[in-house]
């Protein structure tokens, strides 16, 4: 017996006539405008060389009344062919035929135009270049880019454009890095570290980025620096320090840390006499890394309602109860709320309305996590210095934004003198 294995005529059609999806989405506005767009460019630069050359192509000067025959006008250059072009945009890739002519110096010498519409070398527009780097912004790793962008592109831009690209902002980063600072009004600094996966001689390495957030006068948020020193010891941050007063940045009037000894230090060595905060959720954590597990709801419990007090008398007042009380129940967690001293509780010193804004250090944490939200699917960044430039593009394109502090209308109240009364 023998059996036919061919396809039916029927299945053989629906195969061949199965399309992928979107492949059928035509539109005809797009169709049109991309056909277009080729004459459009082609014909502005035209435009441009014929303003080069002071006339239009093979145009003559016209006529004066004293002149009884025509005269060519006086020509600054001449035309000598075109070029073939490749430009990458929005409206896809087109090949655009570019002019090519020779203009007349002072000297008397010649010298190739150039067109300042469409740049020596340039492949892609600069619409096209901010597509591409803020889909990479927005968590799109540089292999998904091509197919994210596929549709805008016509599937013309590889990893490697989008690599290219990011080079690109690394201009913008440099001056970034080194801009003056004499005229930001900063009267408050909030400084914290952040870990991140790097890939440092080709293993994935866990480094810490050391970020100094300032707040201006009107109670805006503004990032300051942004580095990899190699951890967050006293030297690293005296070094990012001494950066920004380097570049002019003024002694700030209040500051609020996580508690870390290499910050404190580099601080203290720096701006000994400037008030400062700790940040109250670091200090629970470290208050709960101390007790049993089974107190650490009771712990928690007792620590909220002395910070979260509304009054400072009444914080100083539940205080003197969790050290009386937690000396006898957990010895290390009062030794560890004490080790704080008066920073944990500089915030009363200030008018109640920034109270909110300035017990943590959670203006730095909710970049921190929505930094580390937009690389999760890149997982290990290709260097260190890559990882610190993408936090700061993601905030200068715009792709995070910062508000102003709570209660930044009382900014400019001075602190109260009369520290809290450590006594328990």
């Amino acid at each position: 017996m023998i059996s036919n294995s061919t396809k039916s005529p029927t299945v053989q059609s629906e195969a061949a006539t199965a399309v992928h999806l979107l492949d059928d989405w035509f539109d005809p506005i797009e169709a049109g405008l991309r056909d277009r767009v080729r004459e459009f460019i082609q014909a502005m630069i035209e435009s441009e060389l014929e303003a080069a050359l002071s006339r239009p192509r093979y145009g003559r000067r016209a006529k004066t009344p004293d002149e009884d025959f025509e005269q060519p006008s006086r020509i600054t250059g001449h035309r000598h062919g075109h070029r073939s072009r490749s430009l990458l945009g929005t409206f896809g890739r087109v090949e655009i035929a570019v002019p090519r002519a020779r203009l007349d110096t002072a000297d008397g010498k010649t010298t190739e135009w150039k067109s300042t519409a469409l740049r020596a070398y340039q492949r892609r527009t600069k619409q096209a270049d901010s597509l591409i780097a803020g889909a990479y912004l927005a968590g799109t790793n540089t292999r998904r880019v091509r197919r994210a962008l596929s549709a805008v592109f016509g599937g013309a831009i590889s990893k490697d454009t989008v690599s290219r690209v990011w080079r690109k902002v690394k201009a913008d980063w440099d001056a970034w890095n080194a801009r003056p600072l004499a005229e930001e009004p900063i009267i408050r600094l909030i400084l914290d570290g952040t870990v991140v996966r790097v890939r440092l001689d080709r293993k994935a390495t866990s480094i810490v980025l050391l970020v100094v957030l300032g707040v201006r006068e009107d109670g805006q948020k503004v990032l300051l620096a942004v580095k990899n020193m190699g951890g967050e010891t006293n030297e690293a941050w005296r070094a990012v320090l001494d950066d920004l007063v380097r570049r002019g940045l003024r002694k700030p009037e209040f500051l609020i840390v996580d508690g870390g000894t290499g910050l404190g230090q580099a601080l203290t060595a720096l701006w000994g006499d400037v008030p400062t905060q700790r940040c109250t959720v670091h200090k629970h954590r470290n208050l709960l890394a101390h007790a049993p597990k089974r107190l650490h709801e009771e712990v928690s419990a007792d620590y909220t309602d002395m910070i979260y007090a509304d009054t400072p008398a009444r914080i100083e007042e539940r205080r003197r109860a969790f050290i009386r009380k937690w000396r006898l129940k957990c010895q290390a967690v009062a030794d560890s709320l004490e080790e704080a001293g008066d920073q944990l509780f500089t915030f009363i010193r200030l008018p109640d309305s920034q109270w909110k804004s300035v017990r943590t250090t959670n203006a730095i944490e909710r970049l921190h996590e929505e930094f580390k939200r937009r690389i999760k699917t890149q997982t290990v960044l290709p260097s260190a210095e890559t990882a610190a430039m993408l936090f700061w593009a993601l905030l200068a394109a715009g792709q995070i934004t910062m508000r102003k502090v709570d209660g930044w209308e009382t900014l400019t109240q001075k602190l109260a003198d009369k520290p809290i009364d450590l006594a328990a």
